[in-house]
């Protein structure tokens, strides 16, 4: 149950310092949710920490480090609420109980069934005063492919695409290279790097041979995610730069597929319907593997069966000034849309300038 408390200009000041700290961890802490911690003493920060890579210190651990014996009587503002369980590391519950802070507020609840409630009731157990619910929508949006992976199954999928102004993804010959500009294919490299999975199928490596890499302008490390080919039959298994690199790269395929016994560790069966896929099996088993987000870069057919199918939280588009004419490709396929009252509705979330080009970040309206 979340605290109805008012919370001061102060609260909301150092809990948006805790989100800022929790977005550090953006390409490094899946499958752990970001999280960030500010302790604070009469209005004063006496220590501070993110969450910075799955297996080592948690947000509030580093933060009393930091704050060493300044964090007794403290208040720790925390953007997700405080582990309860042990895994790979203690319970942080336990850390700021023994380190004698007497005031939690927490952004969230934690959805994860280990916690979901636990971490708050040992703090109020030992007498700490808990509040939780402050900047909860900008906790929940930092770590919105942690929660679609707990609280729905699946990872939140992103559909990222280049079009022409004329709605175009390819000539008809199916070359592409290069419809957005030098500056939004930088761009696109740091979106793949928070993804937790790149998706692809096996008609785009065929056609395109794309390497699916994150290469970063600068040193910021990240975590190599996941590089998923849906590819029915096993027909890319030999050939392609998907294969090279540090980054893994699992197969997707049919039962009745035969692959070689080599590739054992790097392939998972997903129902389908002859070549066609069910989507949402897909996306289940991804998250069984600690997938929190998954980033489609497929042609027109993979991409509108995403969102045919009601499975594409966020569609990431970048439009060039350039036209391809109406010979060239579609960004979306077979989605079966016969009438004006049938049409797929999307709401412009975030639209800006990258170079030459714009960037538009939408998400799908759900039909009324």
């Amino acid at each position: 149950m979340t605290d109805t408390a008012a919370f001061t200009a102060t609260d909301h000041a150092l809990m948006a310092q805790a989100l800022r700290l929790a977005e550090r961890g953006a390409y490094t802490t899946r499958p752990n949710p970001m999280v960030g911690c500010v302790l604070a003493k009469d209005g004063e920060v006496v220590g501070e920490g993110w969450h910075q890579r799955a297996g080592e210190p948690h947000a509030e651990v580093l933060a009393l480090q930091v704050a060493g014996e300044r964090a007794r009587d403290a208040t720790a503002y925390v953007t997700l609420e405080p582990c309860a369980h042990t895994g790979r590391t203690g319970p942080c519950a336990d850390a700021l109980i023994a380190a004698g802070v007497t005031r939690v507020v927490a952004a969230m609840r934690d959805p994860f069934p280990q916690v979901d409630g636990a971490g708050f009731d040992k703090l109020r157990a030992a007498g700490i005063t808990v509040q939780s619910g402050l900047l909860e929508a900008q906790a929940r949006q930092l770590n919105r492919g942690f929660l679609s992976r707990v609280e729905r199954g699946r990872p939140f999928v992103r559909v990222k695409l280049a079009t022409s102004l004329d709605g175009r993804t390819a000539m008809a010959n199916g070359d592409s290279k290069w419809i957005s500009g030098d500056a939004s294919r930088l761009d696109v490299q740091r979106w793949r790097a928070r993804a937790g999975a790149i998706l692809t199928g096996a008609g785009t490596v065929l056609a395109d041979d794309p390497s699916l890499t994150v290469r970063l302008e600068d040193d910021t490390p990240f975590v190599p995610p996941l590089r998923v080919v849906l590819d029915p039959g096993l027909a890319t298994i030999a050939r392609g730069r998907v294969r090279e690199g540090d980054a893994p790269t699992l197969y997707i395929h049919t039962a009745d597929a035969k692959p070689p016994r080599e590739i054992a560790a790097q392939r998972a069966v997903a129902p389908a319907d002859g070549s066609n896929f069910d989507l949402r099996a897909v996306l289940e088993l991804l998250a069984a593997r600690g997938v929190n987000e998954v980033q489609v870069e497929a042609g027109a057919t993979l991409a509108g069966a995403f969102i045919a199918a009601g499975l594409a939280d966020e569609v990431l588009l970048y439009v060039a000034p350039v036209l391809l004419g109406d010979q060239a490709r579609p960004l979306f396929a077979g989605l079966g849309i016969q009438s004006m009252a049938e049409r797929a509705r999307l709401k412009i979330v975030d639209a800006r300038a990258i170079g030459e080009d714009q960037r538009l970040l939408l998400q799908p309206v759900p039909a009324t």
